[in-house]
């Protein structure tokens, strides 16, 4: 069973590479080369993902080399959920892009590269190799975002690919001076070593400030979120939905791993400061986030700050450590992707069947797409954390854990971040339910509004729509199954606790 983590990445990089050569002897069969890329890579997360939850963590060493020397490859209940959600989510924002686009061969081939550097971001148990992932997940979320025709796409990119880079490389300095300090890169050995360099060795210390710091600007925490509002408002609505549901997630993904399984529990501990300033970056990307979310008039901009926010409440369960906060940082990371994807697509699909992607032209949308609507409405109740919706379950598990920690400032930002993330999605459902729509003459501010946000031209297909109504129904479901994902993910916790 263990050999099939391989295929996880290679797997992609293979079909990648065969959309480019089919490409060239016939043009538009990237989308069925992707489609069986991802069928097969939904199945093999799957397999995976029930064999860790039923007879616990698998391992595999790349060339059968011995540990620590080898590349070894982890599968525990955690990365199990990850990879199930980057095979399902690039699996269902596929049926999206097949209308939507861009439709191009090498479009696709892109989309599985960054399937494959995701997927190894989670599989892997060494840290320069989650650097070289992080780097092909950064290459590739950089190409795709540059893949609308706009030069809105193009200077968002240009953004994205300067302040990406400076937190890869922040990163990488910091897995520097922890192999300067321990001599290896292998994640389970180097808990050890640390421990034995000493905690607050001041080695120890930089090396946990620069990847933690690297791994801030891929998650887009508060202040150093600034590329994220301009590339996810400036990409194609295809690519909006899977980078806004999967490259800062699995970064934070990335974030609980090194913090947990590298630097351990007993570093926070030793570290009293390292955890408060955890804590207090938490409280004001979530509170600095919603407010910015409320400032904003155009949709995709208003979603992109309130993913700032969202992560600050992960980046909050991290800081209090205990078992309650992590389950509801691994039911937030798995619901926020489906929550957020699902917005952006929803607002994709809104914009290209009515031209509505600013607030004025959401007046009236319920009778004109009742359908696009409604799923809008259930996703953004969803994540203001309405019950049983899986935002709901995730909140409240960190609010809970932030209670039993005694950090009650944390638990009333959580509450505080609610209210204003009911503010800015009310105000969207109020207008699309009770009022009437605007007149052809809009204003001259928001026809220039809108004419600066990129389209991907084209009709709203079956596709798009399924995509959709499946990311709602998947916010109401998942929410259901939550206490039963709490006990499958149990181990994991106390494994990353211990």
């Amino acid at each position: 069973m263990s050999d099939l983590l391989p295929f996880l990445v290679a797997a992609p990089i293979a079909f990648s590479v065969a959309a480019l050569l089919v490409g060239i002897a016939r043009s538009g069969t990237g989308w069925y080369v992707a489609l069986a890329a991802m069928g097969l890579q939904t199945a093999i997360a799957g397999v995976l993902a029930v064999r860790a939850f039923t007879t616990g963590t698998i391992r595999y060493v790349v060339g059968g080399f011995e540990v620590p020397f080898g590349i070894e490859l982890v599968v525990d209940g955690l990365s199990a959920s990850m990879l199930v959600l980057v095979a399902v989510v690039g699996l269902g924002v596929l049926a999206y892009a097949r209308q939507a686009g861009p439709r191009s061969n090498p479009f696709y081939a892109t989309y599985l590269l960054l399937v494959a550097g995701l997927s190894g971001m989670c599989l892997t148990g060494d840290v320069f190799n989650m650097y070289v992932f992080l780097e092909i997940v950064g290459l590739t979320a950089y190409a795709l975002v540059a893949s609308g025709d706009s030069g809105r796409s193009a200077v968002a990119a240009l953004k994205y690919l300067i302040v990406g880079t400076v937190g890869a490389s922040l990163f990488l300095l910091g897995v520097g001076y922890a192999y300067i300090a321990t001599g290896t890169l292998n994640m389970a050995d180097l808990a050890v070593k640390l421990a034995d360099v000493g905690y607050t060795s001041t080695l120890v210390q930089t090396a946990f400030a620069f990847v933690v710091i690297g791994l801030f600007i891929k998650v887009a925490v508060f202040p150093l979120h600034t590329w994220q509002p301009e590339a996810y408002a400036g990409a194609p609505d295809s690519v909006s939905g899977l980078i806004s549901a999967l490259v800062s997630t699995v970064s934070a993904y990335a974030l609980v791993r090194v913090v947990l399984d590298v630097f351990t529990p007993s570093f926070l501990a030793a570290n009293p400061l390292a955890r408060d300033l955890l804590a207090a970056g938490a409280m004001v990307s979530i509170v600095a986030g919603s407010v910015l979310a409320v400032a904003q008039s155009e949709i995709k901009r208003m979603l992109a700050y309130s993913s700032v926010s969202q992560f600050g409440l992960v980046l909050g369960a991290l800081a209090v450590t205990n078992g309650t906060a992590l389950v509801g940082a691994a039911v937030h990371l798995f619901g926020h992707a489906v929550m957020k994807g699902g917005l952006f697509l929803t607002a994709g699909l809104i914009g290209t069947g009515s031209g509505g992607r600013t607030l004025d032209g959401y007046d009236g949308l319920g009778e004109r797409m009742p359908v696009a609507s409604a799923a809008f409405a259930v996703l953004a109740f969803a994540m203001v954390g309405v019950p049983p919706a899986v935002g709901f379950m995730g909140k409240w598990y960190i609010a809970l854990g932030a209670v039993e920690g005694q950090l009650w400032p944390l638990a009333a930002v959580i509450l505080l971040s609610t209210l204003l993330t009911l503010a800015y999605f009310a105000r969207l459902v109020e207008r699309m339910y009770f009022r009437d729509p605007a007149p052809a003459a809009a204003s001259e501010a928001s026809a220039e509004a809108e004419a600066a946000v990129v389209t991907d031209g084209g009709r709203v297909s079956l596709g798009m729509y399924a995509a959709v109504v499946a990311a709602a129904l998947l916010a109401v479901v998942l929410g259901l199954a939550v206490a039963q994902y709490g006990q499958l993910l149990e181990p994991t916790v106390q494994a990353l606790l211990s």
